[in-house]
């Protein structure tokens, strides 16, 4: 199968590249708006542009990895965050509906307000509270739209090899400080993009269609995470939980994050039969393995 796939030197899209790519019988086909020679460019927010690569490429499917995902950026940038994830992804669905490959697009946590109380399912109502949210949930919006037939995968607290994590962030802080101060006050899934990768792989070669929310096993606040991070290293640093209103106060944190964005992987579990690990064995092997 010919796989292309944007957004290829990001952190999901590396991964996604390699364990796609190491499957026999698919052919991956890397874009991204940097890092590969220039005829394997590709800025989503281009529509003629997108229009030709995927004319010209013939996949069979796309995986939309691309996106802006600085949340708090995003609130300073809205042009550029709804060029981004709202447009992109309308020229994106635009052009396989041109070319007939069939797109596979990864949205986010993001796109509901954490106020359900327990995990969100795929037809729980949409309510994002900031602008990040808002043009992820515009580009569902466009790919429902156009397409009769893709998957629309939802995601959180994404860590990986290539690019910037909580996980680093976490470990090279506690190198020059005494104290680290995390907030405790929301609740996700953390999420190894390689499990991720794993499991978009084994949708599409179950030809899954729809929306599904792929995360690890089990949640935790961000505190719960930097500890079982700083745990797991060996490191003594003192941690101190702290709520997100003071975090917002310290300008640490501009862009309102959902309290409980948990999504629910019930029905992947029903349909798919696909678990991804909990979250602290994909710590463990991500710390211990994936890190070099």
């Amino acid at each position: 199968m010919r796989i292309l796939i944007t957004g290829a030197r990001g952190m999901l899209g590396s991964d996604l590249s390699r364990i796609i790519g190491d499957e026999e019988g698919h052919q991956v086909v890397e874009t991204d708006v940097t890092g590969l020679p220039e005829s394997f460019r590709l800025d989503i927010t281009q529509e003629g542009k997108v229009k030709d690569f995927i004319a010209g490429a013939e996949p069979e499917v796309v995986i939309n990895a691309a996106g802006y995902t600085d949340v708090d950026g995003c609130e300073k940038n809205i042009e550029l965050a709804f060029s981004a994830n709202a447009e992109g992804v309308k020229n994106m669905a635009l052009a396989c509906q041109r070319s007939q490959a069939f797109l596979i697009h990864l949205s986010t946590d993001y796109i509901f307000d954490g106020n359900k109380g327990t995990p969100y399912c795929e037809d729980d109502s949409p309510n994002p509270l900031s602008i990040y949210g808002r043009s992820k949930l515009q580009g569902e919006i466009y790919l429902r739209q156009i397409l009769d037939h893709y998957l629309l995968i939802r995601t959180q607290w994404l860590y990986g090899k290539k690019g910037k994590n909580f996980i680093e962030t976490i470990l090279n802080l506690a190198r020059s400080r005494e104290e680290l101060r995390v907030v405790d006050d929301q609740w996700g899934s953390p999420t190894f993009t390689r499990d991720l990768s794993r499991a978009i792989k084994e949708l599409i070669e179950k030809s899954a269609s729809g929306i599904y929310h792929i995360v690890s096993e089990g949640y935790c606040s961000w505190f719960e995470f930097a500890q079982k991070i700083l745990e797991l290293s060996g490191n003594k640093v003192a941690l101190t939980p702290i709520n997100s209103t003071e975090l917002s106060a310290s300008g640490g944190c501009p862009a309102p994050r959902p309290p409980f964005s948990v999504l629910s992987t019930e029905k992947l579990r029903k349909d798919e039969g696909i678990v991804l690990p909990a979250w602290q064995d994909s710590l463990k092997e991500y710390l211990l393995n994936e890190r070099q």
